[in-house]
């Protein structure tokens, strides 16, 4: 009798018709480690969801980091399970980090890897569309993850976190050189006058690369264009201090793409929550990361050179001012876009 109530228990998820947000721990190497899931109300174990990993800076936690970047309604109409990891204690100063100080053999690329393995065997998950992204230190850990663990990833961003040195990672860490398997889409969200070490726009050699190194890097590895395609994002808020360039490096293998949105005076922030208010940085990493699954850009053998060029293949649902109002006027006011894919943008059109 006890054995039937436990497998009832394990699926209950599965038949769930509202959203959850669930509090999961587990036991990994020795330690209860903790991680909270969202899935949306649409999840009813028919179709395999895509997840999306957001980790927290350093010393931060999982349930702030939430409110920060909150995937959850992206989710909801985007379809795809938020997933919110608690970094390990460091024994060395007691802080939350996912990158802990040497010597350990720590590894948290093992923890997530736990986390996306369990996961497939309660909920219905599409193993092709695993992403990942990041703030700071959590940034960090993303291009470790896109680095590590590179046969899950699909695609993955970084928000104010550099990539570590090869030669660092592999001495200090002894992590080994970053070895990615397969053309892997990545986006980056840096600020210019970033003071952090660890996400200094120039870099901080010999430990972490700059934000040009950063690119350099995975352009070659993904075989993309050596010149990037430039364009400027309206600046709606201008008491931001800041302005932000797109940056891409298109035609890479399978289709993939580098993309850099240059928060030009940005600092250490997560863009549409705090600093730059002219994105909204969740947003942008839900579109970009989307588009790709483990094998590059999603169709991209079926897919024509405009609409690989074009990218934003998305629907508009609604238009809305500053007060939430739908309107029919589109000139000289800021608006906001709602679009089908879950992502919303802020616009100002000069008449």
């Amino acid at each position: 009798m006890k054995n039937k109530i436990l497998l009832l228990f394990l699926f209950i998820p599965l038949f769930c018709l509202a959203q959850q947000q669930i509090n999961k721990t587990m036991i990994h190497d020795g330690n209860a480690r903790e991680y909270i899931i969202y899935v949306p109300a649409s999840y009813d174990g028919s179709t395999s969801y895509p997840l999306l990993f957001s980790f927290h800076g350093g010393g931060g936690t999982s349930s702030d980091f939430i409110n920060t970047n909150d995937m959850r309604p992206i989710a909801d109409t985007a379809e795809f399970i938020a997933i919110y990891p608690q970094a390990a204690i460091d024994p060395d100063d007691g802080s939350f980090s996912w990158l802990h100080k040497a010597p350990t053999n720590h590894n948290d690329i093992f923890f997530i890897e736990a986390i996306i393995d369990t996961l497939s065997t309660q909920y219905m998950i599409d193993n092709n569309r695993v992403y990942a992204c990041g703030y700071s230190e959590g940034g960090i850990f993303s291009y470790e993850l896109g680095c590590r663990l590179n046969n899950r990833i699909a695609a993955f961003a970084s928000v104010s976190g550099s990539m570590l040195v090869d030669s660092f990672r592999d001495s200090y860490y002894n992590l080994g050189f970053c070895t990615p398997i397969h053309p892997t889409a990545v986006m980056l969200i840096p600020g210019t006058i970033d003071a952090s070490p660890h996400s200094n726009y120039n870099g901080f050699q010999p430990y972490y690369m700059s934000v040009n190194e950063i690119t350099t890097y995975w352009s070659s590895i993904n075989n993309t264009n050596l010149t990037p395609v430039v364009s400027q994002i309206i600046n709606i808020n201008i008491s931001d201090g800041s302005t932000v360039e797109r940056r891409v490096w298109e035609n890479g293998d399978n289709c993939v793409r580098v993309e850099e949105l240059k928060v030009i005076g940005g600092d250490h922030d997560w863009p549409g929550t705090w600093g730059n208010m002219d994105i909204i940085a969740s947003n942008e990493i839900w579109n970009f990361v989307s588009k790709f699954d483990i094998n590059g850009l999603i169709d991209c053998n079926t897919t024509s050179n405009h609409e690989i060029n074009d990218f934003q293949k998305r629907r508009i649902l609604s238009i809305t001012d500053m007060l939430g109002r739908n309107i029919n006027e589109f000139k000289n006011m800021p608006l906001f876009y709602f679009y089908n894919d879950g992502t919303t943008e802020k616009k100002y059109v000069f008449e």
